[in-house]
């Protein structure tokens, strides 16, 4: 591993008077990717509206059509605004969940790998901007930029959702994994984690492909975490229900089971047989006088969102601490190396 190497003393000193603005040098350097991120998210924008106004309503319409010509084998629907808003929707739902991996991609090849191996960070250094402040620039100013356009096509994904909710038969229900977090601000927290995760694998390969793959493969694996812990980041309600009312539908499930004459809960056997009577029997011998069901409610939706992003922020915290970590290990060690050198 190569040693990060900043400027100190006369030569430091000595440019602090030509000091860059850091912020107009960051802008103009990655000008491309602005403008890249910009007409991102105004496309997407422009779909989420397009989605939120005439496509549901022409989707709901021809659902009224539909409905309303019963087993008539002559039946005129609209079936091209159906298909469209679905397409639209997969789209657009698809593409808000892979902005955070494009975000940990960038950040660690362009953004931090390129300038890392290509020598820009060293010259900025060598102008007078220490390395921790070049580095919080190059956080804070694009966690900015991703917080304020992922924010804001979040919450037009979750009002074009809503406006389709109960109105468009195939809308997608909102446990539905991709809607779920394309919904909520925890697709936030983990652009501005990959973020992170990002700024950290390029000071640790100072390399750029190796950091591109690095940051996205980060992504992916903090979006899958945000996944995986988000139904478990609130308590969730029971229902108990009689052996003749089956199991209890609805909200994001998490666990079932049977309830005994005691009120313990056990694991179903899982009678498959077609006899009614074989069922019974297995559930007898249990002592089982009910089925019960763990599921969050779509009540609990906010409390769920906003804890998971909290700890997805605090992920982000920590990277963003053992970046500042590496990168000042790495300048520590260069100073023995410029002063034998010197010598």
């Amino acid at each position: 591993m190569t040693a990060l190497t900043a400027p100190t003393g006369p030569a430091a000193a000595g440019s602090r008077a030509g000091r860059p603005h850091l912020v107009r040098w960051l802008l103009r350097l990655h000008r491309p990717a602005l403008y890249v991120w910009a007409g991102l998210v105004l496309v997407l924008a422009a779909g989420l509206l397009w989605l939120w106004g005439p496509l549901a309503d022409a989707s709901a319409s021809a659902w009224r059509q539909y409905s309303a010509c019963g087993m008539s084998p002559r039946c005129s629907y609209d079936q091209d605004a159906i298909v469209r808003y679905k397409d639209v929707y997969n789209y657009t739902t698809l593409a808000l969940n892979a902005l955070p991996l494009l975000v940990g991609a960038w950040a660690g090849g362009s953004l931090f790998g390129r300038e890392l191996e290509s020598g820009t960070a060293r010259l900025a250094w060598a102008q007078g901007v220490t390395p921790a402040r070049w580095l919080a620039t190059r956080l804070a100013v694009p966690a900015a930029l991703v917080a304020v356009g992922t924010g804001l096509l979040v919450l037009l994904h979750n009002r074009a959702w809503s406006a389709a909710r109960g109105r468009v038969d195939t809308a997608k229900g909102w446990t539905d994994t991709w809607t779920l977090h394309a919904n909520g601000p925890t697709t936030v927290a983990v652009a501005l984690a990959a973020l992170a995760a990002g700024a950290l694998a390029a000071l640790l390969w100072r390399r750029t492909l190796p950091a591109l793959v690095t940051g996205l493969c980060a992504a992916a694996a903090l979006r899958g975490v945000a996944g995986l812990v988000l139904p478990h980041m609130w308590p969730a309600v029971t229902r108990v229900t009689t052996l003749e009312q089956g199991y209890a539908g609805g909200g994001l499930p998490l666990g079932h089971g049977l309830v005994t004459a005691t009120g313990a809960h056990v694991a179903d056997p899982g009678c498959a047989s077609p006899d009614p009577g074989a069922c019974a029997s297995a559930y007898a011998k249990l002592h089982a006088t009910g089925f019960y069901t763990q599921s969050q409610p779509f009540s609990h939706f906010w409390p769920l969102h906003l804890a998971t992003s909290a700890l997805v922020l605090v992920l982000a915290g920590l990277l963003a601490w053992a970046a500042f970590s590496v990168l000042r290990r790495g300048t520590r060690l260069a100073a023995p190396l410029r002063k034998g050198a010197g010598a």
